[in-house]
Formats: structure tokens, C-alpha cells, sequence
């Protein structure tokens, strides 16, 4: 078979007029390849040539607690607004997967149901609600199949009385964890609840097993190569905090921890540290707020941390201020997505180039999306 070396610049025209699916798959034929789909100049074109959505759902609380959800993109220097009005009721985003699901929640009780959507097709339908008897304290989402559409829903609780009145606080910076445990032992049992889009149906899983003192951190999770990740820290009593990142495989069921780079583990509160996807792998950011550095790390199928390079953003925090701006994730392999208060950014790193998107109202979380519009077979019959 003949063999052809196409330039970049072929490599970008073909590309970036394959539907999504193709350009996806792609990725595997060669690292070239796949380091051109992540650049974001490369995304923005893919996105107008192919009518593919990429941006961020933005969720805002705005005047008298009104719910908002409004795609950003860097192709728009304004938010489509209310970007979920197809849904019966306003409903806030609890997660989101690669493929362009979006897993919604009408409300903050313990027995109000979940919406599973494609925005792009406004498609919907309702997934039933898990065990009424525990508080919802980290709900997240991973896709393990796209032919037929194969999804699990990972929901974690704790086990406090289920007759105090309380409201599920999604939204928390750290979800109401301190009463879940054995006053007896350091360990801390969480009730783990997957709901399985092949039957249709939540089963109860095994519990998960921590000590006292894990925490998690206000941080999403961030769902790649099958599994779950959440960075949780432990708080002990010396004037260190030890970071490890815990992960759920999707298709084994199983937990893991991975402990942090050395360097790490006895971190200053002040800085950053979040997992993030990057190049669809688990990736790592650490903003040192004294020297306005971002290391970035990639955990490799080792499971060993490679610093992949360090990014001086003191030029950006001329501009933007941090950690006023906290680092969300990666939008392109090149530039950074923030959030702050009422407004978000894109930072393009490389070409210095920063793009400020105001939004109406308290932001309070942001899920990256990137999807067709071709319709999907939700729930099967």
C-alpha cells in the first residue's frame, strides 16, 4: 500500500472538513494528526465548516434565583442565551460527556428526577430518580459507547438521617460530607449508586472507602479514557495537605488512587491545583500565584506524571487578575478557559491573545461540550 506525507497545511483542509465522528478517529493515525485536532484555531474552523457545536455551557444564577444556561464560544463574542429552553423546566447542569450529553436536575430535592439531552437535537428524556434516601453529594457522567449509545451515571452520597429536612446543594464548594463516616474508625464509607443506560435503571455499587480526613475539592470532575477523576485532598494535622487523584473506571467498576507528583503533595493553599483533559488524557494544572507559572501534567498509561511544559501567564495577569479568574480547563491545547464572577475568557498562550465574554449574572459552574447535530438514540426501547 502506498504510502503519502501530506503537509499540515493538506492535513488541516482535510480535516477540518470531516464530520466529527471521522475527525475523531483520525487522532489515531498519526501524532501530527492529533495535535492538529486540538488547536483551537483548528476547532473553530472544524466548528463552522462542519455546523459542529464546541464551547462551554456556562450555568448563571441571575435576579430572583433565575436559572440560566448559555452556550460560550470563542467564535461568538456573545453567549447564546438560555440554551437549554427545550427542556419541560429550567434545570441545572450537572454533567456533561464527550459526544454532547448533558445530564440536567429540575431541582435540589432528593427525589426530583434527572434530564439526559442532546442540545444540538434537543432531544431528552428522563432518567428516574436513585435512592430518595440518601443527599446527593458528587453526581457525574462518563460515555462508553456511541454505537449503540452506552452511558453511566455515577451518583455518591453520604448516609445522614434521612428524616432532616435539607436541601441537596449541588453547587457547594465542598459537598456535606463530615458526618459520613464511623465516629468509631478513620474510615468513611460513601454509598455509591450507577445508573446503567442499557437497562434503563440505578443499581447500588459498592461503597467507597476513604478515611475521616479526605476531602473533595471544589473542583469538576473531569471524565477521560473511560474512567472518572476527582482530586481530593487529605487534611491532616501537620501544615501539609497531601493531594491524590481518585478514579472510577467506568467499564471495571472500580475505584483507584493515584498519588500527585512529589512536588505537590505539600502545596500552599494559594495555589491552584485542578485534574483537567488534556489532549484526551488525564492532565494536571498548578498555578504558582507568586511566580503567575502553570505547570502542566499528563499521566501517562504508566501512571506516572510527566510535566508536559510550564506556561508564564504573568502577561495574562496583567489583564486578568488571578486568581480572581480561576483556571476552568484546556479549550484547545493552546488556550486556557477562565471564569470569574460574571465574565469568562479564553486565553491563547501562545499568540499572548485574550478574549473576554461577559455573562449575565453569578456564574456558578461551566461544562465544555463538543457535538453534532445528528440525532441520538437516547433510551433504548
Amino acid at each position: 500500500m502506498a504510502s503519502y506525507d501530506f503537509s499540515t497545511d493538506i492535513l488541516f483542509e482535510i480535516l477540518s472538513r470531516a464530520d466529527l465522528k471521522t475527525m475523531k478517529k483520525c487522532r489515531v493515525l498519526s501524532k501530527e494528526c492529533k495535535d492538529l485536532s486540538y488547536e483551537s484555531n483548528f476547532m473553530r474552523l472544524h466548528s463552522q465548516r462542519t455546523s459542529t457545536m464546541v464551547g462551554y455551557l456556562v450555568q448563571s444564577s441571575r435576579l430572583f434565583g433565575q436559572l440560566t444556561s448559555d452556550l460560550v464560544s470563542g467564535l461568538d463574542p456573545k453567549p447564546t442565551q438560555d440554551f437549554l429552553n427545550f427542556l419541560p423546566q429550567p434545570a441545572w447542569i450537572v454533567a456533561t460527556v464527550n459526544g454532547g450529553l448533558v445530564l440536567c436536575t429540575p431541582g435540589k430535592r432528593r427525589d426530583d428526577p434527572f434530564y439526559i439531552c442532546k442540545p444540538t437535537t434537543q432531544q431528552w428524556e428522563v432518567v428516574p430518580s436513585p435512592n430518595p434516601r440518601f443527599w446527593t453529594a458528587k453526581i457525574s457522567m462518563l460515555l462508553l459507547g456511541s454505537n449503540p449509545l452506552w452511558f453511566k451515571i455515577v451518583r455518591l452520597s453520604d448516609s445522614r438521617d434521612d428524616t432532616i429536612d435539607l436541601e441537596l446543594d449541588l453547587d457547594s464548594e465542598y459537598s456535606n460530607e463530615e458526618d459520613n463516616f464511623n465516629v468509631f474508625s478513620n474510615e468513611k464509607s460513601w454509598h455509591c449508586e450507577i445508573f446503567e443506560s442499557k437497562s434503563w435503571e440505578w443499581r447500588q455499587s459498592d461503597d467507597l472507602k476513604l478515611t475521616h480526613n479526605d476531602y473533595f475539592e471544589c473542583n469538576q470532575d473531569v471524565s477521560v479514557c473511560g474512567a472518572l477523576h476527582w482530586l481530593v485532598f487529605n487534611d491532616k494535622q501537620d501544615k501539609y495537605t497531601k493531594y491524590t487523584m481518585l478514579s472510577f473506571d467506568g467499564d471495571k467498576e472500580e475505584w483507584a488512587m493515584t498519588s500527585l507528583p512529589d512536588s505537590l503533595r505539600g502545596n500552599d493553599h494559594c495555589d491552584q491545583i485542578a485534574p483537567v483533559s488534556c489532549e484526551g488524557k488525564l492532565g494536571l494544572i498548578h498555578l504558582r500565584q507568586e511566580t503567575k507559572m502553570l505547570d502542566v501534567w499528563i499521566l501517562n498509561y504508566e501512571k506516572i506524571w510527566i510535566k508536559k511544559h510550564t506556561i508564564n501567564l504573568k502577561s495574562l495577569h496583567e489583564k486578568v487578575p488571578l486568581p480572581r479568574s480561576r483556571i476552568h480547563s484546556f479549550y484547545g491545547v493552546d488556550t486556557l478557559f477562565m471564569v470569574d464572577v460574571g465574565s469568562v475568557s479564553f486565553y491563547n498562550f501562545r499568540t499572548r491573545k485574550l478574549n473576554r465574554i461577559r455573562v449575565g449574572g453569578w456564574i456558578k459552574s461551566a461544562y465544555f461540550i463538543q457535538t453534532d447535530s445528528e440525532p441520538v438514540k437516547l433510551k433504548p426501547e
